[in-house]
């Protein structure tokens, strides 16, 4: 059998890859926004099949993320190792920013944060150079133009790993391959062959994306941009394209000598729309005159790749998903969940109904009290979409009073959602599919966002006994919800649009979770939810 390793190698909303060799295997790590616990990190010994082996933000260690718009908390994270030490770098926006963390064990515990209070701006990175000196690279205005207008660019200063602190002055030392490209971000840097290499992101994370690279023989440069910018891209194919927005590479290097980059990009399912948010892929690499060349002979990124001959090939464990007395690695709250609304034993999940809706008013990710907040739980536990068609079911045990409703969810960004609920109207309980929605003129981290949350009934019938299977079968853009009883299917909702949670102003910084839900709608109640059975499948992946 032909030995390949098939891209996405991590599908679904696992953004901004991150990625570090040791002891004979590759760990992987990715951003993950407001869910908790946070950072999911995998272990490979191919590059083809990866196992999570955790999560390195949990309450162990204090991590707080607030439930808002989902595309706020966490993101951009960095993975190093060192002399028996790995190390992430990475900004909370619900906290205090930028930290880093330490373990011996990658699969944890992980430390607490160390808050690094003088390091400013976004997606910071750590270098750690073979003589063990450290390095913190980051992005800010910080070039200067011969008109004195400052630009922003790629800055990098010493770091003492003992200190946890910054030492010096950061350097201004890179801008962009494009003069005044968007966002130049992401810095990760390498030593190799008596250079510095410096790979960046620019172009903004939607579709004009790319991976850029520079190189210096001084580690604070100014370093020189390769004439045959960007290395990756998929902006050059257009909008019908079926891998989009590719950027935001970290390379590795096997025990052999070759050399491989992860990088995000996303499907796109019927049309220009990304249901699935950001997701993890790879390519080789090959050096060519002191210069990476990423995907050799198409640099573009492909569908599958012949795997590495020198590295030991693991065969791929189809392992049941199943919840049992605790939650898999893979599922996730919305949010850290203080208190004790939710409970996981002899395979169920149990949820109260919190006050908070499902589909609570955004807030703007720049206020700061509210992101702080520890009072505003919300009673959901989901697990990311990772295909383009599934089916995701569950049996739930459910009685509302009043106000209350519970049920399956697939939630997008910024309220962008479908519900298959129920809930009391007339003092009878009715099962209803529901798409809600947002109508904003700017993103959520924009000064002066405003948004307001919409709904739609799309069905309402009597609710069926508690005995029946809740399902929703997703083909493309194809929704459609319904139940299971005594071996029969009956239709809630046929043909709902996918395309309507997936809107432009949604983006990809985030992709679908599948998951259920409880709620007093405003009410706090200590009536509870109980799912079972609860069934995520991929048709495709």
């Amino acid at each position: 059998m032909k030995k390949v390793i098939k891209n996405p190698i991590l599908p679904g909303f696992y953004p901004d890859p991150s990625i570090c060799k040791a002891d004979g295997c590759f760990y992987l790590i990715c951003s993950s926004f407001e869910l908790h616990p946070g950072i999911p990190i995998f272990r490979s010994r191919d590059l083809a099949h990866w196992e999570q082996i955790g999560n390195v933000m949990t309450k162990e260690n204090g991590f707080h993320v607030k439930a808002n718009t989902f595309t706020g908390g966490v993101m951009a994270p960095t993975i190093r190792y060192y002399d028996g030490t790995f190390y992430i770098i990475n900004t909370n926006f619900s906290d205090r920013g930028n930290y880093i963390v330490t373990a011996e064990d990658p699969a944890g515990p992980w430390s607490e944060p160390y808050w690094l209070d003088d390091v400013p701006g976004i997606d910071a990175s750590l270098f750690i150079d073979e003589d063990g000196s450290a390095y913190i690279l980051g992005t800010g205005n910080v070039v200067k133009r011969a008109e004195g207008n400052m630009e922003r660019g790629i800055w990098l200063c010493e770091f003492d790993l003992q200190a946890m602190k910054l030492t010096g002055e950061p350097t201004a030392i890179w801008d962009s391959a494009l003069r005044n490209a968007a966002s130049p971000e992401a810095p990760h840097l390498y030593h190799k062959d008596g250079y510095y290499y410096l790979v960046i992101a620019e172009g903004g994370t939607e579709h004009y994306h790319s991976v850029t690279v520079a190189r210096s023989r001084e580690i604070k440069g100014w370093y020189e941009g390769f004439p045959g910018n960007p290395v990756m891209t998929h902006r050059q194919m257009g909008y019908d394209c079926e891998i989009a927005n590719v950027g935001h590479a970290d390379l590795v290097e096997t025990d052999s000598g070759s050399w491989y980059a992860v990088m995000l990009a996303s499907r796109t399912i019927g049309g220009y729309y990304k249901n699935l948010g950001r997701e993890t892929y790879i390519c080789p690499v090959k050096w060519e005159r002191g210069w990476p060349v990423f995907s050799p002979g198409t640099e573009k990124i492909e569908w599958e790749y012949e795997a590495d001959p020198d590295l030991p090939w693991t065969e791929e464990l189809m392992e049941e998903e199943q919840i049992t007395d605790q939650l898999p690695a893979n599922w996730c709250f919305w949010g850290t969940p203080y208190g004790d609304f939710w409970k996981v034993e002899n395979g169920e999940i149990s949820l109260k109904c919190l006050s908070r809706r499902i589909n609570e008013p955004l807030k703007c990710l720049l206020d700061e009290s509210e992101n702080g907040r520890k009072d505003d739980c919300v009673s959901f536990i989901g697990r990311r979409v990772t295909g383009i068609d599934y089916r995701f079911s569950c049996r739930m045990d459910f009685t509302p009073q009043e106000n209350e409703t519970a049920g399956l969810v697939l939630l997008q960004a910024s309220d962008h959602q479908y519900r298959m609920e129920k809930s009391l109207k007339d003092g009878e309980e009715v099962l209803r599919v529901i798409l809600s929605w947002s109508e904003m003129d700017v993103p959520p981290h924009f000064p002066n966002f405003k948004s307001e949350t919409k709904e739609k009934v799309l069905a309402e019938i009597p609710a069926p006994s508690a005995d029946v299977e809740l399902c929703v079968e997703v083909e493309g853009q194809d929704f459609n919800f319904f139940y299971e009883e005594n071996g029969q299917r009956c239709t809630v909702y046929e043909h709902a649009d996918g395309r309507l949670i997936n809107p432009e102003i949604v983006g990809c910084m985030t992709g679908m979770m599948a998951g259920v839900f409880a709620s007093g709608n405003g009410k706090e109640s200590g009536n509870r939810a109980v799912f079972s059975g609860i069934s995520y499948q991929d048709a495709t992946v």
